[in-house]
């Protein structure tokens, strides 16, 4: 198990940008497939990037390939999401995720934050 901090939400303009952090403490940070999620209100959590062990291969959502870029420092570990040109659809509370598999559902993932909040403003 890891247990993971999320950091660096806010509330942005649209057009801004924000850098969230998600801090993991534990064994083996890693051998894990980090992944972020975000859940809006009256919605279900979706998938929005993951990333490899190693930090070399990504995957993201259509709605922020482009946009979001995630990336690892496992010397830190630490898993970062920079988030640029931000819309109001944006508007989110976002979840760090950690978990053995490559996958694109809350179910791959075994290891949640507690989340933080993205607000964006039009």
């Amino acid at each position: 198990q890891v247990q993971l901090v999320e950091s660096g939400g806010g509330l942005v303009q649209a057009g801004g940008s924000l850098r969230l952090s998600c801090a993991a403490s534990g064994r083996s940070f890693s051998s894990y497939v980090m992944g972020w999620f975000r859940q809006a209100p009256g919605k279900e959590r979706e998938f929005v990037a993951r990333i490899s062990w190693t930090g070399v291969t990504t995957y993201y959502a259509d709605s922020v390939k482009g946009r979001f870029t995630i990336s690892r420092d496992n010397a830190k570990n630490t898993v970062y999401l920079q988030m640029n040109s931000l819309k109001p659809e944006d508007t989110a509370v976002y979840y760090c995720a950690a978990g053995r598999v490559a996958g694109r559902v809350a179910d791959d993932f075994g290891s949640w934050g507690q989340g933080t909040q993205v607000t964006v403003s039009s």
